[in-house]
Formats: structure tokens, sequence, C-alpha cells
């Protein structure tokens, strides 16, 4: 799991998201980042995480944190996901796993007594300056924009 930990520079990304548009970290310089992975797009957990960041959009921005979403799914299940859910950050298709691989976010799971390797849920908050602030591994996804605010407010 995760080797980054409080107070460690960011992992640079570059990664196109549901759009085709490249994004990488130094896109947000100057800006705090949210910077959540879930496991698959259109699953209900991540649904209700996505929506929940959607629904509170407008509070995060006033804060001055902007949102950015990873998993490995296609840009094209990203697109409908997005799309479906009127989602309006950036989800970053990472098909080749680079940038869950460089959070560390890729291991061992277990559902329903299967084990499995997958991305864990978890959101990492960076700084203006490309550090990370904090890291929120126990996510609730109905409730997850004010586990970030309530760290960061």
């Amino acid at each position: 799991m995760t080797h980054l930990k409080v107070g460690d520079q960011a992992p640079n990304f570059s990664c196109e998201d549901q759009n085709g548009q490249l994004r990488t970290l130094s896109d947000y310089k100057g800006s705090k980042l949210v910077l959540f992975f879930y496991p698959k797009a259109s699953t209900p957990g991540c649904t209700a995480e996505a929506c929940n960041l959607r629904d509170h959009e407008t509070k995060l921005l006033s804060q001055g944190f902007k949102v950015v979403g990873v998993s490995a799914d296609s840009a094209k299940r990203q697109a409908n996901f997005a799309a479906k859910n009127e989602l309006p950050f950036p989800l970053l298709a990472d098909e080749d796993k680079k940038v869950i691989h460089a959070y560390g976010v890729w291991g061992p799971k277990k559902f329903m007594g299967r084990a499995y390797e997958g991305i864990h849920r978890i959101t990492f908050i960076i700084d203006e300056k490309g550090i990370i602030i904090d890291i929120i591994s126990k996510v609730k996804t109905k409730d997850h924009a004010a586990q970030i605010l309530a760290e960061h407010d």
C-alpha cells in the first residue's frame, strides 16, 4: 500500500482525462488539490463518492480546492461516468496505472472472501506547493466532502 506520507512531495503525474485532455500535477500549482482514487467508475460506492464531491464542489472551490478523480478505467468509461452523474471535475483514465502506482494505491484487497489486486479508495490532499498535507484512507463515500472540509476548513 501507499508508501507516501504527510509532508512528502506529491508524485508528479501526466495522464489524460475523460475528454482526452492531458492533466499534470503542475496544472494545479497554486491551488489545493483533492486527488481521489477510486476502484471503478459507475459502481455504487464510487458513484456515491463522486456525487458527494460534485454536490459540495462549490464549497470545496470556495476553500481553494480543485478536485480530480483517478481510476484505471478507459477514457470512454470515465466520460460516461462523468456525463451520467454530471461530474464537473476531471477523471483521469489511468489505464496503464502509472499514477495509481506512483501514489501506491494498488494492492491486495478482499471482497466477499475473495482476494484480488485492485485500487484502494484513498484520497490525497495536496497543498499549493505540491506537498501532501493529508491522506484519507478511510473514505466515507456518502460524506467524503465533509471529511475533507473538516480537516482543512
